[in-house]
């Protein structure tokens, strides 16, 4: 089997080979008002504390304050260690063979990391947004079918340029070394510390309507929030977390890590902290769109199965391949920021 090569995303009726269809996902104005001088100063109002970000100023308003206060909640501390990287099977399956029949997992290999935090949650709309407006930035997801699904607590489709950048702008702010996970890091952390685990949910399996979607609960999610189709990813964290306390490990929404991708990577990878190629033309993906339990179960939602894309595709559309602006090929991924301080949070700070 070729490794998992993410297709570009697919218009809302057509359907993924794995089975249930993966739905595609698919500037306002504002104005100034000007008053009157009056003959009375009112006196100025008093300015937001500024912190500086890139060369940039931003304010902390209120709304950037609550994203950074959530996001210090939501860091897990991941103490480091080491275990077996890729499929497992061999060492942990009954007979002996691989989970898996991709080659780009495997071999099993020895890895060492050192410890980090990592967050909860993948990035939501309502988080990135938050980053836009202070920023200046246009809002991601804003093409004609993704507005259609752009749910604000479902996970922000975003480029890789863009995912680092979040995660770094945040780290800025709250002055901690903030990036993507490493690819090593992100499995460790889904195998809750290294271990033999096949599924990220809270018992390492597989259980739909319990700890995944199942169509049905999928469908009555959307009937009673009067949504349209899934698109990439429904709400987060509407199931339990893994044993660390992470949610969504294994659905709505491919996340970014830091490596570049080679298939034969894992033959050569150095054993301590490995970051991956130098270079490359794709980068690595984790985790999956939103699927329901029977894909996952196939081979989708394993815990070190790994996806690959181009870090920002350019704008084509699905049918013709032509170009197409209004195309958004990354509304199925997003970022999972973590925190690479050997500490736990409050001891780093």
């Amino acid at each position: 089997m070729k490794p998992a090569t993410i297709p570009y995303p697919f218009t809302p009726m057509q359907s993924t080979p794995t089975g249930r269809a993966i739905r595609l996902l698919c500037c306002g104005m504002w104005a100034v008002v000007l008053l009157p001088a009056c003959e009375a100063k009112s006196p100025p109002p008093t300015a937001a504390p500024r912190t500086t970000v890139a060369g940039a100023s931003t304010a902390i308003t209120p709304p950037v304050r609550a994203l950074m206060d959530k996001t210090l909640k939501n860091l897990k501390f991941v103490e480091g260690g080491s275990f077996q990287m890729g499929d497992f099977g061999p060492l942990h399956s009954p007979e002996k063979l691989p989970y898996s029949s991709a080659t780009d997992n495997k071999p099993a290999h020895k890895v060492s990391v050192d410890s980090f935090s990592i967050n909860a949650y993948k990035t939501t709309y309502a988080d990135h947004d938050v980053y836009s407006a202070a920023t200046g930035k246009a809002r991601v997801g804003m093409d004609l079918v993704s507005k259609k699904v752009r749910y604000a607590d479902a996970a922000a489709g975003l480029n890789w340029r863009d995912a680092r950048e979040y995660c770094q702008w945040l780290g800025r702010l709250l002055q901690l070394p903030m990036d993507l996970p490493t690819e090593a890091q992100w499995e460790y952390a889904a195998r809750n510390r290294g271990q033999m685990v096949l599924y990220a949910t809270d018992n390492g399996k597989i259980e739909a309507g319990r700890n995944v979607w199942s169509s049905a609960l999928a469908d009555d999610y959307l009937s009673k929030h009067q949504l349209d189709f899934p698109g990439p990813s429904l709400a987060l964290g509407q199931f339990p977390p893994t044993p660390l306390g992470l949610h969504d490990m294994v659905t709505d929404g491919f996340e970014w890590v830091l490596d570049w991708y080679d298939p034969h990577y894992y033959a050569t990878s150095v054993e301590k902290n490995p970051a991956g190629p130098a270079s490359g033309q794709e980068k690595v993906l984790r985790s999956s769109a939103h699927q329901e339990g029977n894909n996952l179960a196939m081979g989708d939602g394993l815990s070190f199965t790994r996806r690959h894309r181009h870090p920002d595709p350019p704008k084509v559309n699905a049918v013709t391949f032509k170009p197409d602006p209004e195309s958004n090929m990354t509304s199925d991924t997003t970022a999972r920021c973590v925190v690479n301080s050997g500490k736990p949070l409050q001891a780093a700070r």
